[in-house]
């Protein structure tokens, strides 16, 4: 087996490890119907936030606490409403500046957080939330994985599966 194969399971591994009870409980497979950027789910798009800042860590050989990391990036985005729906557009509804609150109250309902998940959650769309600075190197983590993905997702940059290719050659 390829040295990256094995990276990219250990990653996988470590997700499932620290996050197998958020990925399995019904409020996050909910965000499955919820698209966040372009095609991609909310539920998918946490995930691969999750993903890319356990890479990130470990290509730049940064010591974070791996629960902390994962937990935040898999509750991050943990709003649980769609965002494109008239009830959250508008001036009034910015949801790029409010979402962070909403998500860190769900998660809190939920989860027993600890101050670093807190952190990774609530400020994780800064600068845009000039108020809520990351604090600690998991939360800036998963900030620049969260700019990486959006980007990457709103470019329709994301690399499909293998699924998604046939199926689009159909349509």
């Amino acid at each position: 087996m390829s040295k990256n194969r094995n990276y990219r399971q250990d990653i996988r591994k470590d997700i499932r490890k620290y996050g197998g009870d958020i990925l399995r409980s019904d409020n996050f497979k909910s965000s499955a119907k919820n698209i966040q950027h372009s095609n991609v789910s909310v539920m998918k798009h946490s995930m691969k936030v999750a993903y890319a800042s356990m890479w990130i860590t470990r290509k730049l050989r940064l010591k974070c606490n791996k629960e902390d990391l994962v937990r935040g990036a898999l509750l991050h985005d943990y709003f649980l409403y769609d965002w494109h729906d008239d009830d959250h557009r508008g001036l009034k509804n910015l949801h790029g500046f409010y979402h962070p609150g909403v998500a860190l109250k769900n998660a809190m309902a939920e989860y027993t957080l600890t101050e670093r998940q807190k952190n990774i959650i609530s400020s994780h769309m800064w600068p845009l939330t000039f108020r809520h600075i990351p604090k600690c190197k998991e939360a800036w983590v998963v900030t620049a994985a969260d700019k990486y993905v959006s980007t990457m997702e709103s470019l329709r940059l994301n690399k499909l599966t293998k699924t998604e290719r046939i199926r689009s050659r159909i349509k």
